[in-house]
């Protein structure tokens, strides 16, 4: 719980055990409540796309500084138990529209500790579900209906089949990252796209200015780690923005991680769209993680 502004709110996460979900939230005039709405629990905007930045509801900490009063979110992430990458306390700033307040997911921010003044700092990644940890479900590669894309993203099915075919591909096809891959890469998860015939495939995730967090004009740098077999007519990760596209090309097969860096993305206009495309025969597969977009400093 915690107050701001003369309303009490009562937050609570879903029970979906170690693994991450939307931070709810309820509001009272009065700490013995009633809290409202009754019976239904709102979801708190801004941690839609990424399970509250993979967490779940911990605690609050209200910092009244001299020139604002900032409310910081402390949420769990059960590192060690769900496998969902590093962490246990993360800490986020909210804001507020009334009485609703915004979760803002960030990577890295500043706080001011006298005046309560926050902001993005140089090195937030503007990314949300990078190192696809916050789904909580088994995340097949991204061939199922629109309605179960990955937390986030967005996946076209232009050529291939259209439901999930988890129990017919190879096995060296593996949703899961191993052990020595959680040396490399963050976390258990990571997005794959493969299919058992030919196929055609883009996955991407459209990145906008929040109410509160600027998606600066300016240069910025995409990356990602990738890991792929042969049999792509085309692999490649991208960027578009105000009509302009950027694209890196993957030509080669890589049996171990690599990381791949677009540099000088100019984003304007408060939007990019970043994504993968791929053209590959049956059986090709490709896995992708930790994907950053920064700003270029």
């Amino acid at each position: 719980m915690f107050k701001y502004r003369g309303k009490y709110y009562m937050c609570a996460s879903d029970l979906y055990g170690w693994d991450s979900s939307f931070a709810y939230y309820l509001v009272s005039d009065d700490v013995r409540g009633p809290y409202l709405p009754a019976n239904e629990m709102l979801v708190m905007p801004g941690c839609e796309d990424d399970f509250a930045h993979v967490t779940q509801t911990g605690f609050f900490y209200t910092l009244k500084g001299t020139l604002q009063e900032t409310v910081i979110y402390c949420g769990d992430r059960w590192a060690d138990f769900a496998g969902n990458g590093w962490g246990y306390n993360q800490w986020f700033p909210l804001s507020f529209e009334g009485e609703v307040p915004y979760f803002n997911s960030l990577s890295a921010w500043y706080l001011h500790e006298k005046t309560g003044e926050w902001k993005v700092a140089e090195d937030n990644n503007y990314v949300k579900n990078g190192s696809f940890e916050a789904d909580r479900r088994l995340i097949p590669n991204p061939v199922k209906p629109p309605q179960e894309d990955l937390l986030g993203w967005k996946t076209e099915i232009i050529e291939g089949n259209r439901v999930a075919i988890n129990d017919s591909l190879s096995p060296v096809l593996n949703r899961f990252n191993t052990e020595s891959d959680r040396r490399i890469v963050i976390g258990e998860k990571c997005m794959q796209i493969s299919d058992i015939t030919d196929f055609k495939r883009r996955v991407s995730q459209t990145i906008t200015s929040s109410p509160y967090v600027e998606l600066a004009d300016g240069y910025y740098s995409l990356s990602a780690m990738i890991k792929n077999t042969g049999g792509f007519d085309k692999l490649s990760m991208y960027a578009v923005s105000r009509g302009e596209k950027y694209e890196l090309s993957v030509d080669k097969e890589n049996l171990n991680w690599e990381a791949i860096q677009l540099d000088e993305v100019y984003v304007s206009q408060g939007r990019v769209e970043i994504g993968f495309y791929a053209e590959g025969q049956a059986d090709a597969g490709a896995w992708i993680d930790d994907i950053v977009l920064i700003r270029n400093p």
